[in-house]
């Protein structure tokens, strides 16, 4: 078996049945094009290359071969392989990627110049309707000619996705294997979730002793980060409402913050619209039960031999978000108990719903907390249990996928599976937040 093989859809199988061309242009940074290749694999794509004559003076092509399964197409011939694997018909592609994308390959593609298989795959591509996106690489001050951004802005607009990465050492970096996977994921997505909006709130909150201490609940936010890759892996437009992490968010998730719970029912209210618009919002974070008015300045240590904190009850932010996101929004609650068995855990998580006007709730024991795995009890309106249990990038998908066929049922369709199949893309200026495909 060859080695790509063994790894397909090892991380997701999102990706399968899907054919990514990936043309490989002459920069340095054709050397990452293995590791992008093969994070397209884990997630289930058939993966084909093909190589301009300078990119073949970088990375040998057997390593593509190796990478991909497949020989690259290092030069067209009577078999017209840019019409195969791009031109109507069965076989074609679902999606061209240029990565990665040169000064020189962007031009020539923005104005209809296919000198090299890489540039001709392009103008098939363009000029069938087949998906496009672009992973820039070039010196720092070729990405800011401004003949470059004028045709990468071209191209954007004529529904190409650009997935900039960091600008780093004088140097228009391209993005990372993992970024670029997201995007195409992003870009390529059909089901339920795609062109939906989705909240996820996650983390710890933290309530103000003083202007440099606080007291919190223990959590991770391992579950919430996943929760937004994977809502956004699936088509969704996705925002993380964040609290005390301790895992990093991936660039190709939208951010706000908020520290206690009175900050996170203030970024409620501002952003009421967003949560009624929300086909889900998701609250796997753990928040306080109790707060305190923080002191002014800082509590000094030194003369301070016992400090007594008087806690008050915290105010509830589950009714609060269900009374700014109505239905037909689905609320999901997440429970953490301390040792109750199955059908203590069952019971307080029904009744949680019923007081907070949640849909679904997702209950796991304490011993979950921090880890990479999770054990959790999923209780659907429809009245059902089940559990899922697994590395919680796993859950993360299944929970998604069963809430999906709930939308799904809800509505009929996915709002990108009742429209035309049409290109989108937009161009990330450096600075100015993550990629979109």
């Amino acid at each position: 078996m060859h080695p790509s093989r063994v790894i397909r859809g090892r991380t997701t199988e999102l990706l399968a049945g899907k054919r990514i061309v990936v043309g490989v242009a002459g920069s340095i940074a054709a050397i990452e094009v293995p590791r992008i290749v093969r994070e397209l694999i884990r997630h289930g794509a058939d993966v084909r290359a093909v190589m301009s004559g300078e990119a073949a003076r970088l990375i040998g092509p057997e390593t593509l071969e190796w990478a991909t399964g497949h020989p690259p197409v290092l030069q067209l011939t009577g078999n017209v392989e840019h019409v195969t694997l791009l031109g109507p018909g069965e076989g074609q592609a679902d999606l061209y990627l240029v990565a990665p994308a040169t000064a020189n390959s962007i031009s020539k593609i923005a104005h209809g110049i296919g000198d090299t298989p890489v540039t001709s795959c392009a103008s098939v591509a363009l000029g069938g309707r087949v998906p496009m996106m672009l992973a820039p690489a070039m010196h720092a001050h070729m990405g800011i000619n401004p003949a470059i951004r004028e045709n990468l802005e071209k191209l954007a607009g004529w529904g190409v996705g650009i997935i900039a990465g960091p600008a780093a050492e004088g140097e228009e970096k391209i993005a990372s294997p993992e970024e670029i996977a997201a995007a195409v994921l992003h870009r390529l997505a059909r089901g339920p979730w795609a062109g939906r909006k989705v909240v996820v709130i996650g983390g710890a909150s933290r309530e103000a002793i003083d202007a440099v201490r606080s007291i919190t609940n223990e959590s991770s936010g391992r579950s919430a980060v996943a929760l937004a890759s994977q809502a956004y892996y699936r088509g969704a437009d996705t925002v993380l409402w964040a609290g005390s992490l301790e895992v990093p968010v991936p660039p190709w998730v939208r951010v706000e913050r908020w520290r206690g719970v009175r900050d996170l029912l203030a970024l409620a209210r501002r952003h009421r619209a967003e949560l009624g618009a929300a086909a889900a919002v998701l609250v796997p974070a753990a928040l306080s039960d109790f707060t305190l008015e923080p002191r002014a300045g800082k509590i000094p240590s030194r003369d301070t031999a016992s400090l007594t904190l008087t806690l008050e009850r915290a105010p509830k932010v589950l009714p609060e978000l269900r009374r700014l996101g109505p239905r037909p929004t689905r609320l999901v609650a997440f429970k953490l108990d301390v040792g109750a068995p199955g059908e203590e855990l069952e019971r307080k998580s029904r009744e949680l719903a019923r007081e907070t006007g949640a849909d679904w709730v997702v209950a796991n024991d304490v011993d979950s907390m921090g880890r990479d795995a999770t054990n959790a009890l999923v209780l659907p309106p429809s009245g059902e249990r089940r559990w899922i249990r697994g590395p919680k990038s796993e859950f993360a998908g299944k929970l998604l996928d069963d809430l999906g066929r709930d939308l799904a049922n809800l509505s009929g369709s996915s709002p990108r599976e009742s429209r035309p199949r049409r290109s989108r893309g937009a161009h990330r200026r450096r600075g100015h937040g993550p990629a979109r495909g």
